[in-house]
């Protein structure tokens, strides 16, 4: 049985998907259905039910997900370790990362790094907040990164810098012309919201707690992207991060307008797994993330 099986299954279940799971690999569909069946033979179990519109993992296959998933983790621990002997900046690094972070903060320090490290294989997962916590808790990410952070079990956050939240809203709009508002100022207004589950959409309505006002919320979406495109459609107002918004700024299809008061901060985190061990790619990710805002 080779380590790379391990990978196929984990990807398997992760992917729900035989041709997924393939892609991943650089094998072929049928080649993963043989190793999946070849773990079955071996173990006298099934581990995957493989309906024709339905993937499911079987008891026992989630038992065997728990173990290759560690024997993966002390397989990379071999590589890792030894890379931190040479000091190497090399191998995978994955970063998971919630959307608003990911499409619009992240990209230029990636490119930074990939100039710097490129034999370093750099992946990114897009996450809800939740989500980010949990890849990087079960050693499915190296990193992670999320606004307003909080410490969870197995996690350690480390702080990486501050992002403005800004209104937006149409040109179009009765608010348009403000050079600033304050919060008092968008009472009763329109409102596109953020879904209630998200760090940013519990920060805002305690904005608003805080300030008084209540807002007339039109819809929710989950990502930053919606929440802009429902904001034009519904020619309404909404919160967001302002570098979120640079490209339709310039495009003037969306108006940028500060928040006068101090509920105006988002602070951002680093998110790494407790008993991870700190390779070299990771080091120098985080060095990149914080000094390069540092700069800036």
């Amino acid at each position: 049985m080779n380590i790379e099986t391990f990978q196929v299954y984990c990807d398997l279940v992760e992917t729900t998907s035989f041709s997924e799971a393939a892609e991943r690999n650089g094998i072929t569909q049928s080649a993963v259905s043989q190793q999946i069946r070849a773990l079955e033979d071996r173990f006298g179990v099934i581990l995957v039910e493989r309906g024709r519109r339905n993937f499911a993992v079987t008891p026992e296959g989630e038992v065997f997900l728990r173990s290759a998933r560690s024997i993966l983790d002390s397989y990379r621990g071999i590589e890792e370790e030894f890379a931190e002997m040479r000091d190497i900046v090399a191998g995978q690094l994955t970063i998971a990362t919630v959307y608003s972070i990911g499409f619009h903060e992240l990209p230029p320090y990636l490119e930074t790094f990939r100039e710097q490290y490129p034999e370093v294989d750099l992946q990114v997962q897009y996450r809800r907040s939740n989500q980010v916590y949990a890849d990087v808790s079960e050693n499915l990410a190296d990193l992670g990164l999320v606004a307003y952070p909080q410490e969870r079990k197995g996690v350690e956050i480390e702080p990486a810098w501050k992002d403005r939240l800004v209104v937006i809203c149409p040109p179009s709009h009765p608010l348009a012309k403000r050079k600033k508002l304050d919060l008092k100022a968008i009472d009763g207004e329109r409102f596109i919201s953020f879904e209630p589950d998200l760090p940013t959409r519990k920060a805002i309505d305690g904005m608003f707690s805080q300030a008084g006002i209540q807002v007339k919320e039109v819809v929710e979406f989950d990502n930053i992207e919606t929440v802009k495109r429902g904001v034009v459609i519904e020619n309404a107002i909404s919160i967001v991060p302002g570098e979120s918004v640079g490209p339709e700024v310039a495009s003037k299809s969306l108006v940028r307008i500060p928040i006068d008061g101090k509920f105006i901060w988002r602070p951002l985190g680093i998110v790494r797994r407790r008993t991870k061990a700190i390779t070299p790619a990771m080091r120098e990710m985080i060095r990149i993330l914080k000094t390069k805002k540092a700069e800036g």
